[in-house]
């Protein structure tokens, strides 16, 4: 079961589609402001803390963007990779993997549109955005 918080946020997207949006896949909350950070210039930003929360949002929206890490909780970054991947309505989804880990990078090279390894700075993140989008 949704806790509260969370499902009230859920509920309140519909409010929001027609916003450009992005969602930001990251457990650590500094890391997680910092890409909301770059993108909202261009975009309106949730962010999902865990695996699972990204999951439960994903069934409700169709990003433009999504940055992901891939070591998070509940729910592996590779596994919601696969799941966008496999979804057609998310078919034309951007998805920024970013990470730490050059063996989980590899990994998903062929599924994510671009890989980056962390640390990533604010312009090289803000740049690859805005080619691809």
């Amino acid at each position: 079961m949704l806790e509260s918080a969370h499902r009230q946020r859920l509920m309140g997207w519909g409010r929001r589609m027609a916003a450009r949006f992005a969602l930001v896949v990251e457990d650590d909350a500094e890391i997680a402001r910092f890409f909301a950070l770059v993108l909202q210039d261009q975009f309106s930003v949730d962010i999902a803390r865990t695996g699972r929360e990204a999951l439960d949002l994903l069934e409700m929206v169709t990003p433009e963007i999504i940055v992901l890490d891939l070591n998070i909780p509940f729910v592996s970054g590779v596994e919601i990779l696969r799941q966008v991947r496999a979804n057609e309505r998310l078919a034309h989804t951007v998805v920024i993997v970013a990470t730490a880990n050059p063996q989980m990078a590899e990994e998903v090279y062929d599924l994510a549109d671009l890989v980056l390894l962390k640390p990533v700075s604010y312009d090289q993140l803000r740049d690859l955005v805005r080619r691809f989008v």
